[in-house]
């Protein structure tokens, strides 16, 4: 497949590179896990193919040769060549036909998985892009290639359409494990942290969702801690005591004392979607 228009940020994504943390290198993988893995079971492939993550306004393609594609997370308008088609089911394309994801009506990221998946070279088993460590594929440009793996007898049935819930558009709740730092705050905040409420800022990314309009979290020590791991869903609390939560490409190390942590599941699927300004919410877990 050619890409015509590559969109705000697309990259290529599966279930990232789990166990590599101390070597340095992040977890990476797709941020909504669950609409990455419905995507690729759309088009009968396996949980790990690879996939494309676009954000905000998706993407356009042109297949080479025919090809069954599938568009989930985000809704948006998909059309081939001009003419609608489904989004959250398979969609064939003949050679020649254009694929456009269209710009997110809700949330901000859309997956596109191909039947065969992309077969990107794998970096220490992954084919994920990796924004941090800039390990992965390269972020898709106008005119770049994109192969496509064969569909061979390992590829699972596919489905015609299945359920998969909406992104968070009024609230996004997060439940919350405190620890293992949560004693570097005072009581008061830590109330505060569980009673009040944030929003999503701007400055959020793959690395980590940023909170702004809420209550800032006040140290009940002094001084910093030596790095020590991060770990996915971490709930890190910088200098100006507003909390971030560490997404797919977040460091592998931190000198910020970690408040608490985000399970990993429905509700960081649910981070990956959160546009900034939505109001975001931490309860305990």
């Amino acid at each position: 497949m050619v890409v015509v228009r590559p969109g705000a940020l697309t990259t290529v994504q599966d279930l990232g590179r789990p166990g590599y943390a101390h070597l340095g290198v992040p977890r990476s993988g797709a941020l909504d896990t669950a609409a990455h893995a419905l995507a690729n079971r759309l088009v009968g492939n396996a949980a790990g193919a690879a996939a494309l993550e676009t954000t905000l306004d998706g993407v356009r393609l042109r297949a080479l040769a025919p090809v069954t594609v599938a568009v989930t997370g985000a809704p948006c308008a998909v059309r081939v060549s001009g003419r609608p088609a489904a989004w959250g089911a398979p969609v064939r394309l003949p050679a020649g036909a254009e694929l456009d994801v269209g710009r997110a009506e809700a949330g901000l990221r859309c997956y596109v998985a191909v039947r065969g998946g992309i077969a990107a070279a794998p970096v220490l088993g992954s084919r994920s892009t990796d924004l941090l460590s800039g390990l992965g594929p390269p972020v898709l440009a106008e005119g770049a290639v994109l192969a496509v793996g064969a569909a061979g007898p390992s590829a699972v049935s596919g489905a015609d359409a299945l359920r998969v819930p909406g992104p968070p558009v009024g609230e996004l709740v997060l439940p919350l494990r405190l620890g293992p730092r949560a004693d570097w705050f005072t009581g008061a905040s830590l109330a505060a942290l569980l009673s009040s409420g944030y929003r999503v800022s701007p400055a959020s990314n793959r690395i980590g969702l940023r909170t702004e309009a809420g209550p800032v979290l006040a140290r009940a020590r002094e001084g910093e801690l030596p790095s020590e791991g991060m770990v996915l869903g971490a709930v890190q609390v910088p200098p100006d005591g507003l909390p971030v939560v560490f997404l797919a490409d977040h460091p592998v190390t931190g000198g910020y004392p970690v408040v608490g942590v985000v399970p990993a599941g429905p509700a960081l699927d649910a981070a990956a979607q959160a546009r900034p300004g939505v109001a975001v919410r931490f309860v305990p877990a």
